[in-house]
């Protein structure tokens, strides 16, 4: 299995600057529906939230501006489970034109599974575990992606 489509969506007016490139902020807003469509798909949509309390906290974010992006331009998120453990997930994201393989933005996160009467972390439950390990094995084989683990630092002379 590739990596899994989670949203797709036209760039809208008022998401583009005065360049008429998509504003920063709106990257990360398209990413965050990625993520939210992929907890649809673990079992922690909004009913299953409200039902049982749990619910996932973004801890760590790392995105990368790789070409510009233009207003009406269609594009789709592709999304990767690097990895996970009992409470946590290591999500890759990766924005592209709808149709084309060329990565347009890419955005690695880290993600917390949180019992909202505490708030505090918790384990993920057996279905959304299962569901988890579905997906684990499923992108077992593809490559790592070029922009997951980078850190940012100047060169050191």
């Amino acid at each position: 299995m590739p990596a899994l489509t989670t949203y797709t969506t036209p760039i809208l007016e008022e998401w583009v600057d005065y360049n008429g490139h998509l504003r920063d902020a709106f990257y990360l807003l398209i990413f965050s529906y990625a993520t939210d469509a992929l907890m649809d798909r673990l079992g922690l949509d909004s009913q299953n939230r409200e039902a049982g309390g749990h619910s996932l906290f973004t801890l760590e974010v790392h995105l990368n501006y790789l070409h510009e992006v233009k207003l009406g331009t269609q594009v789709e998120v592709h999304t990767r489970l690097i990895g996970h453990d009992k409470k946590r997930l290591h999500v890759y994201h990766s924005l592209h034109r709808i149709g084309h393989e060329q990565t347009l933005a890419a955005n690695e996160q880290m993600l917390l599974h949180v019992d909202l009467a505490g708030p505090r972390s918790a384990p993920f439950s057996e279905h959304t575990l299962a569901l988890l390990q579905a997906i684990e094995r499923q992108q077992r084989d593809l490559p790592k992606p070029d922009h997951v683990g980078r850190v940012i630092a100047l060169p050191v002379p």
